[in-house]
């Protein structure tokens, strides 16, 4: 390919794509950066090398962006399928979306391709899907051509608020089970979250090419829990390619097409967002009606707020501008938009000069599991706001809170939906944003109602309740619940019972979904399934047991504040609320645990576990002694009782005046279980 290249603008970008350079007709100094040019006109000839592939987003100077923009024009919306997959962590979703794209040519078919649509460095390493990921596939069918767009979903139960998003563009999804694991908890939640939105649902069963693959008994497994008709139901190998060609097209035999009306005014939802380096926010949308376009003068009717449109386009996996999206069509748009706070999950886009009433969008996130995040170094404090920041874009879902902690400092109170949530979102800050954060122990919202009428929901141990309060003002103390789904194999039936009975659980329901697995159903407080909860569930299970939960709404408990005294002074970053019944146990762990890492000082350091002023478990540090009689040769012994008992008064002044070094490890050793 040879083209008329302009070498003072190109230069660059071309040796960072990897590009083999060839130039003719002028010559060339010693480094890239200095190129005296003869002033007749330069010819580059380019060669890609084979294992770079060169994006059209970035190689833009060989010819006019404006050449390569796609036209979704001839797509009306019967000929578009919005469809998501939707399955159990680890049942092959991602596997499933990589043949897919092969299949449709989206992406070149070879062994490398390995979870596409698991972009973030986390799924890559944890093996599981955090982010939900929107790709468009060009098909034909019948003659006819089809634009798909596929929505991938992840499974695991603490990112079901992405699934809900996803699905609100999607008017289906293939209901993937694993041939070998059977419907697990995670199927069922997610079955319903389809359900609950009357989307078409197409049953699949993978990795049937597996030694210990049931397709059959699966597939009852599926008639009897779901109602649905199996009769025709696809039985597929996502690994190996096995019948990946009958899955597209039962999507568009079995999904309906979006309805909407290009004539009509612009009515868009936003269901996504992030932020990119180098054109800041980019906003994933479903047009429902009309088109939107470079240039388009658009209004979010949520904020009020008004932009500019600067590109539009469709995931292809990459970003691929297109002259327009219609309605039906999903796609992202790039908009001036300046601060990254004002791109609102459920709002709704028009044009400026065309207001619509808006679309109802969905519920919103509610965060059930808190916890506050600090630098390690103060310094960094600015920093780590714009990563937050930034990053809370990409996931909605978490809502941030500005705190302070005696002990550590200026710092967030962020809220999750789950454990899992939390410790990903820790580790995307580290790896993504290079943060070094301190994370404390996770607490869950409690409420507390007073004998004037209020209502306060706490998030901190800090907003707890003082005694005096308990005793005069306070009239109610409430947790969370939530309703447990645990699928298991009968065996393990005794071990789960007694699991669930020590984290002060009642049972609600069990029943056989075949001859030898149960589904349980138990209520169970919010702050028990936070812990190590889903650790033990594995454990004692050997691995078999899923387990999935919905909140339920709030219970009366018994519940305390524990403090940690070090010195007689509380450490506020230590603090936490839980269960009576569980206060003693916890007050005497943790002071075992402080003792083995706070180091020794010049002063005796007493470590302290109290409910208000009760002391519920005390150890103590002893003292370095300095050998002051070491130069003490001979002669009476009243001297060196002089020089010890210098030593023990000043002692005793350190010990009113001295501050007890807590380091970083005491806080990640009471998180660890």
């Amino acid at each position: 390919m040879s083209v008329i290249w302009n070498p003072v603008n190109s230069l660059r970008s071309c040796s960072r794509l990897g590009f083999e350079c060839r130039l003719f007709g002028y010559q060339t100094r010693s480094s890239l950066n200095s190129y005296s040019f003869h002033r007749t006109a330069a010819v580059l000839r380019v060669r890609t090398s084979p294992t770079n592939r060169v994006s059209r987003a970035h190689f833009s100077n060989s010819r006019s962006l404006k050449d390569k923009e796609l036209d979704l024009s001839n797509y009306p919306p019967e000929n578009i399928r919005n469809f998501s997959i939707i399955a159990h962590i680890d049942h092959g979703k991602s596997t499933l979306a990589d043949r897919l794209l092969e299949n449709t040519g989206t992406i070149t078919a070879k062994s490398g391709n390995k979870q596409v649509l698991d972009k973030l460095k986390v799924e890559r390493e944890r093996g599981i899907t955090v982010k939900a990921q929107t790709v468009s596939m060009f098909y034909k069918h019948n003659g006819k051509k089809y634009l798909l767009n596929l929505i991938d979903t992840p499974g695991h139960v603490d990112f079901s608020y992405e699934v809900s998003r996803s699905l609100a563009a999607c008017q289906g999804a293939i209901l993937l089970v694993d041939a070998c694991q059977g419907i697990q908890a995670q199927t069922v939640a997610n079955f319903f979250l389809a359900f609950g939105q009357d989307l078409s649902i197409i049953p699949i069963i993978n990795k049937v090419d597996l030694p210990t693959a049931e397709p059959d008994k699966v597939k009852h497994q599926i008639t009897n829990t779901f109602e649905l008709d199996t009769n025709d139901i696809i039985k597929i190998s996502a690994k190996s390619g096995l019948n990946i060609d009958q899955v597209l097209p039962a999507v568009i035999e079995k999904i309906a097409s979006p309805v909407g009306d290009v004539g009509k005014p612009l009515k868009a939802l936003l269901f996504d967002s992030w932020y990119d380096a180098y054109v800041g926010v980019i906003c994933l949308m479903a047009v429902k009606e009309g088109r939107i376009q470079k240039g388009d003068k658009v209004l979010s009717i949520h904020t009020g707020n008004k932009y500019e449109v600067m590109e539009v386009g469709i995931m292809h996996p990459e970003r691929t501008p297109t002259k327009a999206l219609h309605a039906g069509q999903v796609g992202y748009i790039v908009i001036n938009m300046k601060v990254a706070t004002e791109a609102h999950i459920g709002d709704t886009f028009c044009h400026q000069k065309q207001l619509v009433e808006p679309l109802p969008g969905f519920v919103p996130a509610k965060s059930m599991v808190f916890a506050g995040v600090y630098p390690v170094d103060t310094n960094d404090f600015t920093k780590l706001e714009e990563s937050i920041t930034k990053l809370t874009l990409n996931d909605s879902s978490v809502t941030t809170q500005r705190e302070t902690s005696m002990a550590l400092g200026q710092g967030w109170r962020l809220g999750f939906l789950g454990t899992l949530h939390l410790d990903v979102f820790r580790q995307r800050l580290e790896e993504e944003y290079e943060a070094n954060v301190i994370v404390t122990q996770p607490t869950v919202p409690y409420r507390v109602l007073y004998s004037n009428g209020e209502v306060k929901d706490i998030r901190t141990p800090a907003e707890f309740p003082e005694p005096e309060d308990m005793a005069h003002k306070v009239t109610a103390l409430k947790e969370p619940m939530v309703m447990a789904t645990m699928i298991f194999p009968d065996e393990y039936m005794g071990p789960m019972m007694e699991l669930c009975g020590a984290h002060r659980g009642e049972q609600q329901d069990y029943s056989y979904i075949d001859d030898t697995r149960v589904l349980m159903k138990y209520t169970l407080p919010m702050s028990e399934v936070v812990t190590d909860f889903f650790d033990q569930l594995k454990s004692r299970t050997s691995g078999y047991a899923s387990f999935d939960y919905e909140e339920i709404g709030y219970q009366d408990s018994d519940l305390v504040k524990l403090n940690v005294l070090l010195n007689g002074s509380p450490v506020d970053a230590l603090a936490v609320v839980l269960h009576r019944s569980k206060a003693e146990l916890v007050g005497r762990e943790w002071a075992k645990k402080l003792k083995s890492v706070i180091e020794r000082q010049l002063f005796e350091v007493v470590i302290q576990t109290a409910i208000g002023k009760k002391i519920i478990a005390r150890e103590s540090i002893s003292p370095m002694r300095k050998n002051v009689t070491a130069k003490c040769y001979g002669g009476d012994v009243s001297r060196k009782m002089k020089l010890l008992n210098k030593q023990k008064e000043g002692k005793k002044r350190m010990k009113m005046i001295g501050n007890v070094e807590l380091p970083q490890d005491a806080f990640y050793t009471l998180l660890k279980k």
